[in-house]
């Protein structure tokens, strides 16, 4: 009898990440699907479970508590002995909104002027800016490094491991308008996790300093564009650093969700096939690659 897989899908109760958890059930696979509220998880199964899909159960994960990703751990330890494929969405955009309305009829994140609006025009006050991108640099890159690292040992139980990391056009390079550090962040056989936290902590430091635009970085919106090339820098090196795992980073498209107010092109159920389509490739598939949807794209482009 083939032995069946398990997955462990991060922010799965909703949107893109419940589209995951259901497509990689049909594909036969375990899914243990996560979220921060329980309440909100439980109601994710049941619907998965009306629908007829019955291989998904529920663990609460908090990717910012190391505690929460303790007990996520050992839950898979017990239950299934091994975690065959990891995919990190869980995730916050760091905006805060003067005027959701306004920022909807601009187009919201699927057009250039919703994305100023998002990035310049639709704060409330310094203080909310800031706590908003503590919150999203904590979960896009100290939290999502501290979960993976965490689950790579039961990874290294698994036949076929495979790590997919949800990120964006927005991590694109090109964005960034600092020659010296697109260069840094390219060369991978010398990029460290220690320079990558660092640079993060520089860009934080310029945004409270608005010295954005003088050093060169992106501007609409920053912190979210900074937050998603961090984690693409980290997938080539995760990707280096475990060469028996095939880790990759995938763009699913401008979702209908919640963290675009909505606003996206292509539907949950639509984006969710470029991260399952990583999460089952062949064992000849490629690692260290960012997929732009279903096809493989340059980490920067011109």
């Amino acid at each position: 009898m083939e032995e069946r897989r398990c997955a462990v899908v991060t922010g799965g109760n909703k949107g893109i990440g419940f589209e995951i958890c259901r497509q990689l059930a049909l594909n036969g696979i375990e899914v243990v699907l996560t979220a921060r509220n329980e309440s909100r998880g439980l109601e994710a199964i049941e619907k998965l479970n009306a629908f007829g899909i019955p291989n998904v159960v529920f663990h609460q994960l908090d990717i910012k508590n190391s505690t929460s990703i303790a007990n996520l751990s050992k839950f898979i330890e017990t239950r299934f002995k091994k975690l065959d494929i990891l995919v990190n969405n869980a995730a916050e955009n760091g905006v805060v909104y003067v005027d959701d309305k306004r920022f909807k009829d601009g187009g919201g994140f699927g057009t250039q002027f919703g994305a100023i609006q998002a990035g310049l025009g639709c704060f409330t006050n310094v203080r909310d800016i800031v706590k908003a991108i503590n919150r999203l640099l904590m979960s896009c890159t100290v939290g999502f490094v501290k979960c993976t690292e965490a689950l790579v040992p039961l990874l290294q139980f698994s036949k076929t491991p495979r790590i997919v990391n949800v990120s964006s056009v927005y991590g694109d390079l090109h964005w960034f308008r600092n020659d010296e550090l697109k260069q840094e962040l390219l060369d991978i056989e010398n990029l460290t996790e220690e320079r990558i936290d660092e640079i993060i902590q520089w860009f934080l430091k310029d945004f409270k300093a608005a010295k954005l635009h003088e050093n060169g970085w992106p501007l609409t919106p920053s912190a979210y564009k900074v937050s998603k090339a961090a984690l693409n820098a980290y997938t080539r090196l995760m990707a280096r650093k475990f060469q028996n795992i095939l880790v990759n980073a995938v763009h699913p498209g401008c979702v209908l969700i919640d963290m675009t107010s909505n606003t996206g092109i292509v539907t949950a159920e639509e984006g969710a096939k470029a991260p399952v389509m990583a999460a089952l490739l062949p064992d000849d598939g490629p690692s260290g690659a960012y997929f732009n949807k279903m096809e493989i794209a340059p980490f920067m482009t011109t």
